[in-house]
């Protein structure tokens, strides 16, 4: 089974900019606490090159979860997107960089969740230690507010 295994952390200052960045689009065909399925579409800067991923992922435990994920057409995604995904979409742009040897996402959202800034690290399990980068603020792993699938239900634009 593929797992999934990261934690998230609020972000201060902007000293994360830096990293490469993708635009990322995003729905939910399903919510579930069981079980979510996500649309993605990622467009690379500057390049404009395009992916487009279906994801099913399983219920979190602690920072755990069953994830799967396959790439499919990128026709198919945009439809997904527009006819069938619960509103609103996630839009965001994600920052990639690396950080004492570990990868670090740092995901700025624009539409009904503008203002929120996420810093995630994917670990290889659930006790690894890492170091964090400055800009790396509270850690909200266990605040079930932050998974992008809730800020579909609940935009952080209404807290």
């Amino acid at each position: 089974m593929a797992t999934e295994t990261e934690r998230k952390f609020l972000v201060e200052g902007d000293g994360w900019r830096r990293g490469e960045c993708k635009t990322i689009r995003q729905g939910y065909l399903s919510t579930e606490k069981e079980r979510v399925v996500r649309v993605r579409t990622m467009t690379q800067a500057p390049a404009g090159k395009t992916s487009a991923y279906l994801t099913i992922k399983g219920a979190t435990t602690g920072v755990s979860r069953a994830e799967y994920e396959y790439s499919i057409p990128i026709a198919e995604a945009e439809e997904l997107l527009d006819q069938l995904c619960q509103r609103p979409l996630i839009e965001k742009h994600r920052y990639t960089l690396n950080y004492q040897g570990t990868t670090w996402e740092v995901d700025e959202f624009f539409g009904e969740n503008q203002g929120l800034v996420i810093a995630e690290v994917e670990l290889e399990q659930a006790g690894q230690s890492f170091a964090k980068p400055p800009w790396v603020g509270k850690e909200v792993s266990d605040d079930m507010r932050y998974q992008n699938a809730a800020l579909v239900q609940h935009p952080f634009s209404q807290w």
